[in-house]
């Protein structure tokens, strides 16, 4: 094996640091350096192969060695490498991948705003959401509600909506009181002794009428929730949590944000998490696995009501101030244009539904293992929680660092998988992956939870 000697100098000094605990994760040998890919499995740069368990960070929908994506941004590149979309200027691959777009998604959405990424698609809504208020009239109506235990992004102003310790602590987070946070829908930590499911989401809706009623409707812009809360341990909502929560938001007139850049594009088993849990969103997010990650893209899709006032009030001021040198790259719009055809084309929705059902028994069985309390999912997304006592729900202690030190188990066994906080192993392999793989997964992952037990058991 050989390197180039920054490479490896790089090497030799670098370290891993796991974003949620700040553990070394591989203080001796340096970082996991990723080389090549082919369908759901990676290759490091010693020659050792690995399923990719969290499809990258929950995006590469269509594997790693993917062709028409390859030669789809290459066809572009030689059309037209670029193009801005300021001053009513556009391209043709933005155009045809905005309508294809928008024929996909939610009846209530009807036109969409490319950016960059999931974080800069959630600022764009904070600062348009605010924007349309003012158009309004209504300037004291910004303050926007989040739940805890969501990420929604890591920049300033999404991380005000990401109500994760990691991306708060050292940051000055949050600074503003425009955003407030109601409890995460995870029954197995959140319900009450003796709750049912049906009683625990009645007291969610209610906590967040209380908290809009405590603030002022007049003062309350939005909710932003994604459909299954990815980054903070995949939560799965109750069946009812949704429909409780939405008649709430429409009495006062709060809009909702449905943030899809982990849950959009088939991954819950429908095209997109809002149809999963019947969401007719206000505004949505779109990030991730709309170009399978082979090239940045994101999105923010509106309602026709909403866009309207932006455009009015634009008229009026002459202009709406803001935008993105890269925002709609022509380059990215061609891939994310083709990563949309071969879903439709090659039925991946189907295969995500037929495959969905032994994903998730072979989760539902990870809870057999000692160390699991709770395995959770739907669709193509799933965790695993993990406990130091099943029968009390008792987590390790923080020292413990008990979903990393499983992780990190698991690489020896060939699985790469992602360490979330409370103690949850995220999983979200891309979307073609077939039964075989998924048993090779799961077996993989029983593996280095036994590897993991005697050293967790230990804390």
């Amino acid at each position: 094996m050989t390197h180039a000697p920054n490479s490896l100098a790089a090497r030799d000094i670098a370290y891993l640091v796991h974003p949620y605990t700040n553990l070394r994760v591989h203080e001796k040998q340096g970082p996991l350096v990723i080389t090549k890919g082919k369908g759901v499995w990676v290759e490091d740069d010693d020659g050792k192969q690995y399923i990719e368990g969290l499809a990258g960070l929950w995006c590469a929908a269509l594997g790693f060695d993917n062709k028409r994506l390859v030669e789809a941004a290459r066809r572009q590149m030689e059309i037209m490498p670029y193009s801005h979309q300021f001053a009513h200027r556009s391209t043709t691959p933005v155009i045809e991948l905005g309508e294809k777009l928008l024929a996909m998604a939610p009846a209530s959405l009807s036109k969409v705003w490319f950016v960059n990424s999931g974080s800069e698609a959630i600022d764009t809504a904070i600062k348009l959401i605010w924007y349309y208020n003012n158009a309004k009239d209504r300037p004291e109506k910004k303050k926007i509600i989040s739940r805890k235990r969501a990420y929604h992004g890591i920049t300033l102003a999404a991380g005000h909506l990401t109500a994760l310790e990691y991306a708060r602590k050292g940051f000055d987070l949050p600074m503003a009181d425009r955003f407030l946070n109601v409890t995460a829908p995870t029954f197995y930590r959140e319900g009450q002794a003796g709750e049912t499911e049906e009683q625990f989401t009645d007291r969610l809706a209610k906590e967040l009428e209380d908290l809009i009623l405590e603030h002022g409707p007049e003062t309350v812009a939005a909710y932003v929730a994604e459909p299954v809360q990815g980054a903070g341990g995949v939560i799965v909502p109750p069946d009812s949590y949704f429909p409780k929560i939405i008649p709430v938001l429409k009495k006062y007139d709060v809009l909702f944000v449905a943030d899809e850049v982990i849950c959009g594009f088939c991954r819950t088993g429908q095209m997109f998490g809002s149809q999963t849990y019947g969401i007719e969103p206000d505004l949505m997010t779109v990030a991730k696995q709309l170009s399978s990650a082979y090239l940045p893209i994101a999105g923010l899709l509106m309602s026709d009501e909403f866009y309207q006032v932006l455009a009015d009030r634009s008229a009026e001021l002459g202009n709406i101030g803001m935008g993105y040198t890269y925002g709609g790259h022509p380059v990215s719009a061609a891939v994310a244009l083709e990563t949309l055809k071969i879903y439709e084309e090659e039925d991946t929705l189907g295969h995500v539904q037929s495959v969905a059902p032994h994903f998730m028994k072979r989760l539902k069985a990870m809870e057999q293992h000692p160390l699991v309390g709770e395995a959770r999912g739907v669709g193509l997304i799933g965790a695993v929680e993990l406990v130091k006592d099943k029968a009390t729900r008792e987590q390790f202690p923080a020292s413990a660092k008990a979903s990393v030190t499983a992780v990190n188990a698991c690489l020896p066994h060939g699985l790469i998988l992602r360490g979330l906080p409370f103690d949850a192993i995220g999983i979200c392999p891309p979307l073609i992956i077939d039964e075989a793989e998924i048993d090779q997964l799961f077996d993989r992952l029983w593996s280095g939870l036994d590897d993991a037990m005697d050293k967790l058991q230990a804390a």
